[in-house]
């Protein structure tokens, strides 16, 4: 698909979740067969040779985007979850969204030296995600391969905020200026 064809299926959702906020909603992407197949296929196949053995998503749209990138590059998914819901070990790293502040969090066991992962998620905005999910990644002793998003907000200087920590790519398909 073309950026114009996969715009066509984000809608703006103006005020949510909160005042002065226009959320970027992926569901009718997700909910379209060509238009997510094209989405899991053009991040997968960016990725395809660079001997990922991981794919990292952070909660929760993460999940809808890097889970099946993982399975279109035969890899394992590791959920980035928000505190409490991972029953057993776990790394957390704090990080500030564009109205606010959270946690994620990984399984100890779920990463080991050796491991090459990426980073996906279906929205970059301030990069504050992207960077926590970043950080688990180190702490858990793999090396980060790089960053892949289906939309950035590229207003909101994500990959400025990404740089000052980390050199790796960061791949996009639809940028909002």
């Amino acid at each position: 698909m073309t950026t114009h064809e996969y715009e066509d299926l984000i809608f703006d959702v103006p005020d949510y979740p909160e005042p002065g906020v226009i959320f970027k909603d992926i569901t009718p992407l997700v909910a379209d067969s060509e238009g997510f197949t094209s989405l899991i296929n053009d991040i997968a196949d960016h990725y395809r040779d660079a001997g990922v053995t991981k794919v990292v998503g952070a909660e929760a749209r993460g999940f809808l985007v890097g889970a099946p990138v993982a399975y279109a590059l035969g890899v394992g998914f590791v959920p980035a979850r928000k505190p409490g819901k991972l029953p057993r070990e776990v790394y957390t790293e704090g990080y500030d969204l564009e109205y606010g502040t959270d946690e994620l969090q990984i399984h100890k066991d779920a990463l080991k030296p050796g491991d090459r992962v990426i980073i996906v998620d279906d929205l970059v905005a301030t990069g504050g995600t992207a960077v926590a999910a970043a950080k688990l990644i180190e702490t858990a002793g793999a090396e980060l391969v790089g960053f892949a998003f289906a939309l950035e907000l590229a207003f909101l200087k994500p990959r400025e905020i990404i740089g000052k920590e980390f050199s790796q790519e960061i791949f996009t398909l639809i940028k909002v200026d």
